[in-house]
């Protein structure tokens, strides 16, 4: 260390925080720098943002703005800073998160090491089983909205160097450039979209939300999800008193909770047949509610069980219907498995962990255009659609390895012969 150095940053940590950021991709930021356009003078790149950082002379430049469009018609801000800024703050985040992570709630799953949102529905899964209520948090505009001076409070008592806290301050203050270039200060909020934005609103809400509810309700369990909660109750009076505190201790910390979208859903089963108006939920891209299963008996019952949510089945045929497979007849069917069966397994992967016979229906949509596809490549086939599905059916048992959805194991046969 040394006056023109005060701060201990090597150069290692900024190589590794480029690792980090180039796997992770993500778009250009104000200045329009691609992570190739940065890479091209790696090195020098590179050694700035570290002599910048360990001299305390980093200031970050404004966070480009993008809307994304959300589900319910309305619009989700996002702020893209550049390559280098994402680089610096990974280098804050490396050093940060091993000093608060620890502390943090066994229940908060979003942006943590060793942590998924998988863990998160099965455990939410299994305590709909045993509480007849559950509390659905929607907090209003949280990552726009969150006060910095209590995060920095926060910060401030956990970061192990004060440079972090000094950076960390600048992040907070940078100002946002909107889509028609016009420079915003920021008084509020961490973007989302930023490198460090996920670990600082885990420690914000570990305060806002965590503790206070460990301290305030120990007998009630919840799973969060960055701003994403639900609460479990064992009646429906105790999740209004609940919802009431929540409220109140969300004003405390400079929130709201949305009052439409939050809500207190019954979970209904074949042990709780009463009937009320809020009977499913949303958490994750999954859709808790009653639903028809099989024991091992062979007998069926009404189970409180989560399965792919509309939204998100609404989202995969988007995205078959994008792939335009009718129009790519110039491809080998080997050649469109390895152009989407990375996707697909994606999806599988995750929204197949629970209830996967919902994935069905989008699936068979999936082969129905392969149907389609076949039925333009082929001669014999042309005009034959019905001809197209059986040859689709085929091809299915004779290399089910060929297609990701092939392998669902459907007792009935492959997914394209049940098309």
């Amino acid at each position: 260390m040394s006056e023109a150095k005060p701060f201990c940053i090597s150069k290692w940590e900024v190589w590794e925080a480029h690792k980090r950021v180039r796997a992770n991709h993500g778009a250009a930021g104000v200045d329009e720098q691609s992570i190739a356009d940065f890479e091209r003078d790696l090195k020098g790149n590179l050694y700035k943002i570290w002599n910048r950082m360990s001299s305390g002379s980093y200031f970050p430049p404004p966070v480009r703005t993008v809307k994304i469009p959300k589900a319910n018609g309305g619009a989700r801000k996002l702020g893209i800073p550049t390559v280098s800024d994402r680089i610096a703050q990974q280098v804050v985040k490396s050093r940060l998160e091993p000093a608060v992570d620890p502390l943090f709630h066994p229940d908060s799953y979003g942006y943590r090491p060793g942590k998924s949102a998988l863990e998160a529905v099965g455990q939410a899964r299994q305590r709909c089983w045993r509480y007849d209520w559950i509390l659905d948090l929607d907090i209003k505009g949280f990552f726009d909205n969150i006060p910095q001076g209590l995060l920095l409070r926060a910060v401030k008592k956990h970061a192990p160097e004060q440079w972090m806290v000094l950076y960390i301050e600048r992040w907070l203050q940078a100002p946002v450039q909107e889509e028609d270039g016009q420079l915003v200060p920021r008084e509020r909020g961490t973007p989302q979209g930023g490198v460090i934005s996920p670990l600082l609103a885990n420690l914000f809400l570990h305060y806002a939300f965590d503790r206070w509810m460990a301290k305030r309700y120990p007998q009630l369990p919840f799973e969060r999800f960055a701003d994403d909660a639900i609460v479990h109750c064992r009646t429906e009076a105790e999740a209004q008193e609940v919802r009431a505190a929540i409220a109140a201790r969300m004003r405390e910390c400079g929130l709201e909770l949305h009052p439409e979208k939050t809500k207190i859903v019954y979970c209904k089963d074949d042990d709780r047949r009463r009937t009320y108006p809020n009977e499913k939920f949303d958490f994750l891209g999954y859709t808790f509610r009653p639903r028809r299963s099989k024991n091992r008996k062979g007998k069926y019952f009404i189970n409180f069980s989560p399965a792919v949510s509309d939204k998100a089945v609404k989202k995969i045929r988007t995205e078959i219907r994008s792939w335009n497979l009718h129009l790519r007849s110039d491809k080998r069917i080997e050649d469109l498995s390895r152009m989407f069966n990375p996707i697909i397994r994606g999806w599988l992967q995750y929204y197949g962990r629970f209830y996967r016979s919902a994935l069905y229906p989008p699936m068979r949509q999936l082969d129905r255009s392969l149907a389609h596809w076949a039925e333009r490549k082929y001669k014999k086939l042309r005009r034959h659609l019905r001809r197209a599905t059986h040859w689709v059916a085929r091809i299915s048992r004779r290399d089910p390895k060929l297609w990701a959805h092939w392998q669902m194991g459907v007792r009935r046969g492959s997914m394209a012969g049940a098309v």
